[in-house]
């Protein structure tokens, strides 16, 4: 039933994009359900005119991470990572010797 809806939802965003003269790019377009049954959809890719759209568990959208389980843990990891990444990348500019000397050269 759920599969048999996105397929549906597919087709027509297939259909409308047509219309308009665009096309939609199967090898970058995936989609994702959020379910609370884990054995709901265990399709992995539908078919549509030829083309074959996949299916994923998690997938960023606008930078945020999404998952298939509505679970926010995966995002705070991501994040955490990527604040501690930037972090580390200017750990030599901060260090206290650098600062007072900058601040030394200076005439407050």
């Amino acid at each position: 039933m759920l599969t048999d809806t996105v397929k549906k939802n597919a087709k027509a965003l297939v259909a409308a994009t047509k219309e308009i003269g665009l096309e939609v790019n199967a090898h970058k377009t995936k989609y994702m359900t959020v379910s609370r049954d884990q054995n709901t959809g265990r399709i992995h890719s539908i078919k549509i005119d030829n083309c074959s759209i996949e299916k994923v568990e998690e997938f960023k959208y606008l930078g945020t991470a999404l998952t298939n389980q509505n679970s926010i843990q995966e995002e705070i990891k991501s994040r955490l990572n990527s604040e501690n990444a930037s972090y580390y990348s200017v750990q030599n500019l901060l260090s206290p010797r650098l600062l007072s000397k900058k601040f030394k050269d200076q005439d407050i």
